[in-house]
């Protein structure tokens, strides 16, 4: 198993990292072994990309299996970040982490021009429960999600392209933290320039829903935008057997959990995909009390741009109106999430080209649009780019939806999005 020398030391205020500092040592474990994985993409080329996978697929699994077992919360990932640092500046390359010491970029080849591939790191405050020899080993943190694999496999893509006898100009590896918090770790990976001089931009997202060897792309929306909703209510409280003379913050609280969504399915064009539900409502304790104070949570999704920015100042009136005869006080947070991740015509073809390259081509599948969100939504606000979808459902049995506790993926998944990822750099940097 390839691991980081412990004894490194990372400045984290420092612009790079440089193998010539002694720092990313990489030593083998005997005591550790990994079983074989296949490569579905074998023999595809270029033949640098299948040498280089030959001699380190058993690493790959090893990384991801690292990570997969030691999860990082979201803006806590300070040893995945030195872990990819590491392994990418003792190969030569210069990673230049974020002020925060959590996420990092790192070019490989060289010329002006430059085309970007993102991943995201952290991990969900959830208990893992998957059973797996190399399960979470962290109480209430887990990869159930898939960033494991994200992380593992542009490492790997970018080695692989380090190995290349030469590329069409540079590919940006971007290793991005916070993706699972709103507003998203995107949006700090732009504000410290990670975007800066680059052409467009891809990215892999795992999908238990698709077979393993075959890659779900979309030209249009492919995720939603997703805001929350939070809603504080006040009352005088008092007696139920009196609520005349007070004002019924339960009853209240019961209007806008259905008043809500039932008034903006008339307001919103339904093909927009706008779906409010509610996660989250507590009041009150005694069964005869009127509750002084209330909450109600929830999560508001369109898959239309236009509809996302008019969103805001809709519900704002819509809860007003519903709650101005309860006589009720109200507080209401509308924090604006991510936008939709939405894939244009002619980054969608690079990827579907890059797909094609790795895998063949009855490798591409279509896939729907996602009521989830993704902050790559926020990289398509500044540059073109686009999304897929990478199968990691082994074809026997059910598999275990994302977010869940029990999610994990076949293995052979990682290699193929190494491919895949790496094509997609070519085809973006073609001339």
């Amino acid at each position: 198993m390839t691991v980081l020398d412990s004894r490194s030391e990372m400045s984290r205020d420092r612009d790079d990292v440089n193998a010539t500092d002694g720092v990313g040592v990489l030593l083998t474990d005997k005591g550790v072994s990994m079983p074989t994985v296949e490569d579905l993409g074998s023999g595809r080329g270029p033949s640098w990309l299948d040498e280089w996978l030959a001699r380190n697929a058993l690493d790959v699994l090893a990384w991801f299996r690292h990570i997969h077992a030691h999860p990082e919360l979201s803006r806590r990932e300070f040893a995945t970040t030195e872990l990819v640092a590491g392994l990418l500046s003792a190969c030569g390359l210069r990673p230049k982490l974020f002020d925060s010491g959590t996420g990092l970029i790192c070019d490989v080849g060289s010329g002006d021009r430059c085309v970007a591939l993102r991943a995201d790191m952290d991990a969900l405050p959830l208990t893992e429960l998957t059973g797996l020899p190399y399960a979470s080993t962290v109480p209430g943190a887990a990869h159930s999600c898939g960033h494991d694999a994200h992380t593992s496999m542009l490492v790997a893509a970018g080695l692989a392209l380090a190995s290349a006898p030469e590329l069409p100009g540079r590919v940006r590896l971007v290793f991005q933290p916070a993706e699972e918090v709103m507003p998203g770790g995107a949006l700090d990976v732009i504000a410290a320039g990670g975007l800066d001089g680059v052409e467009s931009i891809y990215g892999l997202h795992c999908d238990p829903r698709v077979q393993v060897g075959s890659v779900g792309t979309r030209v249009g929306a492919i995720t939603s935008a997703t805001d929350l909703l939070e809603l504080r209510l006040t009352s005088p409280g008092g007696h139920t057997s009196r609520p005349h003379l007070t004002a019924d913050l339960v009853h209240a609280l019961g209007t806008v959990i259905t008043g809500l969504p039932a008034l903006l399915s008339r307001r919103i064009d339904p093909r927009s995909g706008t779906v409010l539900v509610w996660g989250a409502v507590h009041a009150g304790e005694a069964p005869n009390a009127v509750p002084q104070d209330g909450v109600l949570r929830g999560t508001l999704r369109t898959g239309d741009h236009e509809v996302w920015a008019d969103l805001e100042p809709l519900v704002a009136g819509l809860v007003e109106s519903l709650l101005a005869p309860t006589g009720v006080g109200f507080e209401l947070e509308h924090r604006r999430g991510v936008p939709p991740v939405v894939n244009d015509v002619e980054s969608e073809a690079v990827l579907r080209a890059g797909v094609e390259a790795a895998l063949g081509e009855q490798a591409v599948t279509s896939t729907r649009q996602s009521s989830g969100g993704e902050d790559f939504g926020w990289y398509l606000e500044q540059i073109p780019g686009s999304f897929a979808r990478l199968g990691v459902w082994s074809g026997e049995g059910q598999m275990p939806d994302l977010h869940q506790p029990t999610f994990h993926l076949d293995e052979r998944a990682l290699l193929t999005g190494v491919r895949v990822l790496t094509h997609t750099a070519l085809a973006a940097l073609a001339p």
